[in-house]
């Protein structure tokens, strides 16, 4: 038989062009789909040849679907946008992840010194809130590792150096 095959057809096509918004995928299915198509285009569908009982289970499966698309579009698009918003927030305060931070300088290095700021190739801005001090030390983008420590504390290492800076983030 025919029918199962256009019913997913119907509802495949329907899934597709239906957008991912839980209001939206509400409204483009709101009614059934004898409201929502032509007389022509429930007829060349093959629908007009269903009982009333078997349009109603067609309807309530289409609405089943798009329901259940919408659901996994959703949970996926805020998935998405957490882990955005942590790897953003990196190091700011006790949000994001506690994940070392590895990276370039942005410029030249000349040594730690409190109040400094370090800018990273990935934008994030670093201030050294500490009096740990290096001199006398010139590189051009070296490589940094930023650390958590505890208690909400980061630590910036200069690689091949042994002094560490205590920092927080600014950016």
């Amino acid at each position: 038989m025919k029918l199962p095959r256009l019913a997913v057809l119907l509802a495949v096509t329907a899934l597709s062009l239906s957008p991912f918004t839980p209001a939206h995928a509400q409204r483009v299915v709101e009614g059934d789909l004898q409201q929502q198509m032509s007389a022509d285009e429930f007829k060349a569908a093959g629908l007009d040849k269903l009982t009333p009982q078997e349009l109603t289970r067609l309807n309530a499966w289409l609405q089943g679907k798009v329901e259940q698309a919408t659901t996994q579009a959703v949970e996926q698009a805020r998935e998405e946008g957490r882990q955005e918003v942590i790897v953003k927030n990196h190091g700011f305060f006790n949000f994001g992840s506690n994940d070392p931070i590895q990276a370039k300088l942005a410029g030249e290095f000349r040594g730690f010194g409190k109040g400094r700021q370090y800018t990273l190739d990935n934008g994030q801005v670093w201030e050294q809130t500490d009096d740990a001090s290096v001199s006398g030390v010139r590189k051009q983008d070296p490589g940094v590792r930023i650390t958590p420590g505890l208690m909400n504390v980061w630590y910036l290492q200069i690689d091949g150096l042994n002094t560490r800076a205590k920092v927080r983030r600014t950016k």
